[in-house]
């Protein structure tokens, strides 16, 4: 595998992990997508390919830290160097505090947090010995603010931005780029269309986010040169109120 890399995106979904897999795919990287269902990858997968990319579905909890490592092995074994991994676990969800259980809030940041870290450690291992790659984390308004009602997903965002942090000021000085991009607005989604229907009516005036623009920045993250990296971005529509 000389010329074989591979870009690993961890919570590849419909909308904006799809997109970021496929803007990697279109650049010669074999995008490796996962989910804990496997099945539900099959479209993005026939989607990747059908653009001439290439494209590779893994069945993962990333929760777990022993599927995390194998996923990480069988990837760097099988595809290629991983040169870029981006985290793009959501696990928003909303519970008055007196409502909020402890398995709950648990379980948010597991999803949020847990697994970004499990992530970004396995894929250190194998990006430290060669001296480069990317480390890309998906935050959210939630990253920087809590509102009400968001405790848990509030409390994962702000540690996964703080990993986000200590990493990129450890690994930085070993060649590896770490940078955790804000997502501050609602984006085209199926759940957006579905359940805001007034707030997706807003996408033929650009006010909300475009999986693919998104995309397009994780690409232009892991392009910058190492003399001018940007460690945190903050992504918005020109009508969101910030």
């Amino acid at each position: 595998m000389p010329d074989a890399r591979a870009a690993l995106v961890i919570g590849a979904g419909d909308a904006t992990g799809g997109a970021i897999a496929r803007r990697f795919a279109r650049e010669g990287f074999t995008a490796c997508v996962t989910r804990r269902n496997a099945d539900k990858l099959a479209p993005l997968v026939a989607r990747i390919e059908a653009e001439g990319g290439k494209a590779r579905a893994f069945g993962s909890d990333a929760r777990k830290e022993e599927a995390m490592a194998a996923l990480v092995d069988t990837i760097e074994r099988e595809v290629g160097p991983i040169e870029v991994a981006a985290f793009n676990i959501g696990a928003n969800v909303r519970f008055p505090i007196r409502e909020t259980t402890s398995r709950v809030y648990f379980k948010v940041w597991e999803m949020a947090c847990f697994a970004g870290f499990l992530m970004g450690r396995e894929v250190a291992k194998a990006m430290v010995p060669r001296g480069r790659g990317t480390i890309l984390f998906t935050g959210a308004t939630a990253s920087v603010r809590g509102s009400a009602g968001y405790s848990a997903f509030s409390g994962a965002k702000h540690a996964l931005r703080a990993l986000a942090q200590s990493m990129a000021r450890e690994l930085a000085p070993q060649g590896i780029h770490v940078a955790h991009v804000v997502i501050d607005g609602a984006i085209d989604t199926e759940f957006i269309r579905t359940n805001f229907p007034a707030r997706a009516a807003l996408k033929d005036q650009d006010g909300i986010l475009n999986p693919e623009a998104i995309a397009e920045v994780y690409w232009q993250l892991h392009r910058q040169p190492r003399s001018a990296w940007t460690h945190e971005m903050d992504l918005r529509p020109w009508m969101e109120t910030w």
